[in-house]
């Protein structure tokens, strides 16, 4: 919703171009979509998971209005280098830090290298306000054109402030080791369905038409969870981090998927992938050991499933994002014990997949 604002706001609609990841969540296109413009997709770097530069060089046309910058599981990449090539084209750079709020770049709060970023505060983000996000941005007419389209805003009822509140305090009370998996479950069909507040509608994950009620604003019970949040983030990026370091460690000295040194220091570790051989199997497994995996991008626009021709995306033309989303899962990196992970994946490691999962692929562009 906030991406949506911000393409409002810098005035992209018909004809124009926004180049972004072909692995992300369907909502970032279905954001351009809604606005009346085209995604035009890039390649994953296989070591990064980002777009390279290079690969956003090769995508970019005389339609190109904006280039969105993904941070990935909370590590950004050449965003400096991106925003400059931007910069000298007249093209606008939008960060998507939703892994990314609380993170770095180069010694730079992510989300500031731009011209403006996007943030999700929903379930298992960097802070939560239950559902929602937030944009920011540096020009101060950008500003002020944001702040008439937010103008437009749907103001939740109390039917939905009320349902938010109970499902903040039930996820605080009852959702732990044992719990997970039946009430992701239960949340995600009810959430399908209407029946509660989902960190999506149902239609604005699985078709490209615009929910009747999609530009909704937040409300005061959010402010109030967000800021409990906020007043734990530093320790718990903390400890994100250093999990996710460990669970680097653990992978590199095995061979199977981490990240390279050089981009350590930037990352913030919302979640680490893992790739499996049968993510079923494995997804079942990790619910016997009461281990909480995650399954974020298990489709190059998460999570729709089969035919991804109605976003414009071909997913032959992405061989790393389309070899990735067929086997990814993701590692908790906010558990208090990370050896039990680390034991799960020990037991289970003949399912892992190598850093061979990639070979010879190099990252693309393709409209």
């Amino acid at each position: 919703m906030a991406l949506y604002a911000l393409l409002k706001a810098m005035q992209v609609g018909e004809g124009d171009e926004v180049v972004m990841p072909a692995f992300t969540c369907v909502v970032v296109p279905n954001a351009v979509l809604y606005a009346g413009a085209t995604a035009r997709y890039v390649d994953i770097d296989a070591k990064t998971l980002n777009p390279s530069l290079e690969a956003i060089e090769a995508a970019v046309t005389e339609q190109t209005k904006v280039i969105l910058v993904q941070n990935t599981f909370g590590l950004s990449t050449e965003v400096d280098r991106i925003a400059a090539f931007a910069r000298e084209r007249g093209i606008r750079t939008i960060e998507d830090c939703t892994h990314g709020f609380g993170g770095t770049f180069g010694g730079r709060p992510n989300g500031t290298w731009s011209d403006a970023a996007f943030y999700s505060t929903q379930w298992n983000k960097p802070f939560s306000t239950g559902l929602g996000g937030f944009a920011v941005v540096k020009d101060p007419v950008l500003r002020e054109r944001l702040e008439a389209v937010n103008r437009e805003l749907i103001r939740p009822g109390r039917r939905q402030a009320a349902m938010l509140g109970l499902l903040v305090r039930v996820k605080s009370a009852l959702v732990n080791d044992t719990t997970y998996w039946p009430a992701l479950r239960a949340y995600r069909a009810l959430s399908r369905r209407g029946l509660v507040l989902g960190s999506s509608t149902g239609g604005e994950v699985s078709s490209t038409e615009m929910p009747e009620a999609y530009f909704r604003g937040a409300a005061a019970v959010q402010a109030a969870v967000g800021l409990r949040a906020l007043a734990k983030l530093d320790a718990l990026s903390a400890r994100r981090r250093e999990n996710g370091l460990r669970y680097n460690e653990w992978m590199c000295a095995r061979g199977y998927f981490n990240y390279p040194d050089e981009v350590l220091p930037d990352h913030g570790f919302l979640k680490f992938p893992v790739f499996v051989r049968d993510r079923a199997a494995f997804l079942e497994r990790a619910e016997h050991a009461k281990v909480q995996l995650g399954d974020w991008f298990c489709s190059m626009l998460h999570p729709v499933e089969g035919d991804l021709s109605p976003w414009g995306l071909d997913a032959d033309h992405f061989p790393v994002a389309r070899k990735a989303a067929a086997a990814i899962l993701n590692l908790p990196t906010d558990t208090a014990d990370p050896e039990r992970v680390l034991a799960f994946l020990e037991r289970e490691e003949g399912e892992l997949v190598g850093e061979s999962a990639f070979p010879g692929i190099s990252s693309t562009a393709m409209g």
